[in-house]
């Protein structure tokens, strides 16, 4: 099998990852087959359900933990999986915003793929906003995503002020080595061409003791768990939502996927999320009255856009361990949403 570039889209929660890789794609060349692998923190999987499906690109979503540590053993057989039964031209691996990415590295680089995967230059997406949030800055796994990355893409500039933009760049000129390059992301757009010309890096971090001791524990606790595609995927009922939470390095989710015929008022359910808490992260894809729609919000930040028919409606909640909604109160209250 040839060389196949690999290009690793790093960054923290919320940060905007999605939203550049969308944008690539919208730019790929004719022709050729792209293939996407999605991790997120959450249990849901909402990831993958909004990409829309296509001929030219595979997608699959690896939920539930951190592809270094719970699903290492689970992301090295779906590569090789996915690799020989679709054969794609290219590869976009999106690890969870709380992923630490030299043990990810680790395994690409490492002996099951030499002579298949090529890696790329790594990107790291940057919200300059999350500068000023002490416990994102300081935050190992966040100072790792930008000690390694060979370029970053500024995101969610239009809502950054100038003192914010100029503070993200400062900080990134003082890195050593220096960045490749560092550009303004506004909505996600970066030229495809920044992407594919990159030769690949060979920045690995070291994690530090408190981390590794973190990322240690979780691969012990994986260690003898197997995880198949599709998993806890258990087939909503209509009316009886499945409730899916998770808690690790510091963060919990709460998620629920409904029948695809359970249908939510787009008012009352908007109405209730911007209810939340401002700092937590919410997404999802809903069947709504007005149509399938995406919901992402991002440092309280709303985004709503139309989707196509999914096997199921998803909304997923990730915030700091403690931070989230008292999970049956609120399932109460999104059932009052539904028609």
């Amino acid at each position: 099998m040839k060389d196949i570039p690999v290009h690793l889209i790093t960054g923290f929660l919320g940060s905007g990852k999605s939203t550049l890789i969308h944008r690539l794609i919208d730019q790929k060349p004719a022709g050729e087959r792209w293939a996407v692998l999605v991790n997120e923190f959450g249990q849901v999987g909402i990831d993958q359900a909004m990409f829309d499906e296509r001929d030219d690109l595979v997608v699959k979503g690896l939920p539930g933990g951190c592809l270094c540590c719970q699903l290492a053993f689970v992301m090295q057989a779906t590569l090789v999986n996915l690799l020989h039964r679709y054969r794609p031209d290219r590869l976009i691996i999106e690890p969870s915003g709380l992923g630490h990415p030299a043990g990810l590295l680790e395994v690409l680089r490492g002996e099951a793929f030499d002579d298949v995967l090529a890696v790329k230059d790594i990107i790291t997406v940057l919200d300059p906003r999350r500068l000023d949030d002490p416990r994102s800055r300081e935050h190992e796994t966040f100072r790792d995503q930008l000690a390694i990355a060979d370029g970053v893409a500024l995101t969610m500039v239009d809502l950054a002020t100038p003192s914010q933009r100029a503070a993200a760049e400062a900080l990134l000129s003082e890195s050593w080595p220096a960045k490749k390059w560092v550009r303004t992301a506004p909505h996600g757009e970066l030229p495809l061409a920044l992407v594919l010309d990159g030769v690949g890096g060979n920045r690995v971090p070291s994690r530090s003791s408190s981390d590794s001791e973190a990322h240690r524990q979780l691969r012990e606790a994986a260690g003898s768990s197997l995880v198949l595609e599709g998993f806890g995927e258990a087939t909503p009922t209509p009316g009886q939502p499945v409730r899916q939470q998770g808690k690790s390095l510091g963060y919990a989710s709460l998620g629920w996927r409904w029948h695809p015929e359970d249908r939510f008022d787009l008012d009352r359910i908007t109405a209730l999320l911007g209810e939340l808490p401002v700092q937590l992260r919410i997404k999802g894809v809903l069947h709504t009255d007005a149509g399938w729609k995406r919901y992402n919000r991002a440092d309280g930040t709303v985004s709503l856009e139309e989707a196509g028919w999914r096997q199921d409606s998803r909304l997923e909640i990730i915030g700091e361990a403690r931070s989230l909604p008292e999970a049956a109160a609120l399932e109460a209250r999104l059932a009052a949403c539904r028609l």
